[in-house]
């Protein structure tokens, strides 16, 4: 991953020690005000750096056995994919997380796949049982 640029290798150095330590307290400081994060489970992205960093910091909560296995970048660095494992309850998943950022190392784009349907539906449960009340304030318009 040489063609990173430095200021999206610290971004992404702050990322991986935040999900380490399973502490997303210093997330702000990574994302852009204008970022959107685009759900599994929701067909149109949640929009702000608000959004962003209320559903990351939940999910961090939600997921056991979290563990990435690859990182794959774009040809200008500006996009990375995360290939992760987690479970969910009794239910294992697979699945990528799809980061876009500014040049400056801002994230400005956050997406989720996540397989089988069955760890997709575990996820999507447990998520919107902590955050179905606050969700719809951050619903993209475009």
């Amino acid at each position: 991953m040489n063609n990173v640029p430095t200021a999206v290798a610290a971004s992404l150095q702050t990322w991986h020690a935040m999900i380490a330590n399973k502490d997303l307290s210093a997330l702000p400081s990574i994302v852009h005000a204008d970022a959107v994060f685009r759900s599994p489970m929701a067909h149109q992205p949640y929009a702000s750096a608000q959004a962003v960093v209320l559903i990351l910091s939940t999910v961090v909560q939600v997921f056991e056995n979290f563990t990435y296995h690859r990182e794959l970048s774009s040809d200008d660095g500006l996009n990375i994919v995360l290939e992760f494992s987690a479970s969910v309850g009794d239910k294992q998943l697979k699945g990528i997380d799809m980061i876009r950022f500014d040049a400056d190392g801002k994230i400005v784009d956050f997406e989720v796949m996540v397989r089988p349907m069955s760890g997709l539906q575990a996820l999507g449960q447990e998520m919107g049982a902590r955050l179905a009340q606050y969700l719809p304030a951050y619903k993209a318009t475009k």
